[in-house]
């Protein structure tokens, strides 16, 4: 069976996704997903206190293989959480149900962000899931090694990683050809 690529937004893309998000909870998760790599489970199921601003770091509990790992938390995403967590003022997940101390659900989450992405003019198919391949992408393309990538991801063996090296375009794209030569 053929391995398909994953589908990855430019730049460009994600800035329109998150412009065309007019609720701040769910442009916050958005751009949690993207600054981290976070999978929608882990990001709904995120509890404030997995959240470290001293170290910078967030911890993923359990994610997929019932594993933890640890991300970055960037000083724009501490921001970003900052200005959310003021407003909306969660009690035990970073991102609940309006009145209730549970999760969001997986669906509302998908309904909006596909709402946004239609918005957003995007063409492109994919779910929320597409902001994880594209900021493994991205960070590839800006020269991060590839064993942080799969770290930061959660991944078990480098070869699921490895994949995001067949769709980074912007290296692709400034290859030379052996017919240049020529």
């Amino acid at each position: 069976m053929p391995a398909k690529l994953p589908v990855v937004y430019s730049a460009n893309e994600v800035k329109a996704i998150f412009n065309a998000t007019t609720s701040l909870k769910y442009r916050t998760l958005f751009q949690l997903v993207y600054a981290t790599g976070m999978r929608l489970s882990e990001v709904a199921h995120l509890r404030l206190s997995d959240i470290d601003r001293t170290r910078r770091l967030i911890t993923i509990r359990a994610g997929k293989g019932k594993k933890d790992r640890m991300v970055m938390l960037s000083e724009k995403l501490d921001a970003i959480l900052s200005l959310y967590l003021s407003q909306y003022q969660p009690q035990l997940y970073v991102f609940e149900e309006v009145d209730r101390r549970e999760p969001l659900q997986n669906r509302a989450i998908q309904l909006v962000y596909s709402q946004a992405t239609y918005a957003a003019g995007i063409q492109k198919r994919g779910g929320i899931h597409t902001l994880r391949h594209s900021f493994a992408t991205h960070l590839l393309e800006s020269g991060t090694d590839i064993r942080y990538i799969q770290q930061l991801l959660g991944h078990e063996s480098i070869l699921t990683t490895m994949r995001y090296t067949h769709v980074t375009a912007h290296k692709i794209s400034t290859l030379k050809s052996p017919l240049d030569d020529l």
